[in-house]
């Protein structure tokens, strides 16, 4: 029986992940940790899970470590899983800074341990067969690409500068770097930035608009804002409308849904496409039991936080910056 640890539950990620580890026979959730009590609480009594007090105690009594917390506290607790030689998987960013996730990297280098970075999006079925028509030739030569990645605003400490360590641009830009770097086995150049807080009263951005130069020569622009009401059906999207010189296509990662209108119940939406957090938590599983190195990996963590921070860095510059 593998025994799998939550190091906190702030991001509504970790209860897909704990529901996925659930449907499993052979998998057993040691516990969950929570610096926020009244929240592990409450996640303990929906998700039916022992909640801890001490991360280093559950830490301990587990073969791998999830860690769902705020993006500013994903450091602490990768290192409290590293120092314990426990393989981990952390949920985007990677960190706040380039400097913490570094740092996280190396720790888990330290002591032989494998960090996997929560990139659900590059499981997709869709993704996986872009890249193949894409090294394929299918396309002929790639010469730009245009991006999203829209959401509702999520609201909590998703808005606070510090835990979040930023707002839209932060929380959406990871995703969309991560598999263009994977198609196209590139790294961003790059990047010019504009963003700003249009729709909703918090204190950082809500919508925000980039534009990449890639190692491969082409350019790319991302719209990654939080622009979806909460009237919308479904959270948002990920998409990507690549350009080739032989052809073109447009890649609608969460399109396999259903949109359903109900008087009683509101609007929303029923996915039935592969449930990419359940593939992303086969791979991690794989990693504990083969030895297997994680499809994503904690470098293309921080390639992706690279970005960001190069995005934020152009906008306080107003011009176009080096990643």
């Amino acid at each position: 029986m593998m025994k799998i640890a939550i190091l906190g539950i702030a991001h509504m990620h970790g209860y897909s992940y704990v529901r996925a580890l659930k449907r499993m026979n052979d998998i057993e959730i040691t516990g969950l940790f929570d610096e926020d009590r009244s929240r592990m609480s409450t996640a303990c009594k929906e998700l039916g899970v022992k909640p801890y007090e001490h991360p280093e105690e559950l830490v301990a009594g587990s073969d791998g470590v999830i860690v769902t917390s705020e993006n500013s506290t994903h450091r602490k607790f990768v290192e409290i899983a590293a120092k314990a030689g426990k393989h981990v998987l952390c949920e985007k960013p990677i960190a706040t800074s380039v400097e913490d996730a570094e740092a996280m990297i190396e720790i888990c280098r330290r002591n032989s341990v494998k960090l996997q970075m929560a990139f659900p999006v590059r499981y997709s079925a869709s993704v996986r067969k872009a890249r193949e028509i894409i090294t394929g030739g299918l396309l002929g030569e790639v010469v730009s690409l245009v991006g999203t990645n829209h959401g509702r605003m999520p609201g909590g400490w998703f808005t606070d500068p510090v835990l979040g360590g930023g707002g839209a641009v932060m929380d959406h830009t990871v995703h969309v770097v991560d598999i263009v770097r994977w198609l196209l086995n590139c790294e961003f150049t790059q990047v010019y930035a504009t963003y700003g807080t249009l729709i909703h009263d918090i204190p950082v951005e809500d919508c925000g608009l980039e534009m990449f130069k890639l190692s491969t020569g082409q350019y790319m622009t991302l719209d990654c804002s939080w622009s979806r009401p909460k009237a919308h059906p479904y959270w948002g999207d990920v998409t990507l409308h690549i350009v080739g010189t032989r052809g073109t296509l447009f890649l609608d990662v969460f399109n396999s849904k259903i949109e359903v209108y109900s008087n009683e119940k509101g609007n929303r939406w029923e996915n039935y496409g592969d449930n990419l957090d359940s593939l992303m938590i086969e791979e991690f599983l794989k990693v504990l039991r083969e030895g297997k190195e994680p499809f994503t990996e904690g470098n293309d963590g921080l390639q992706s936080l690279k970005v960001v921070m190069a995005a934020y860095r152009s906008f306080r510059e107003g011009k176009v910056v080096e990643v």
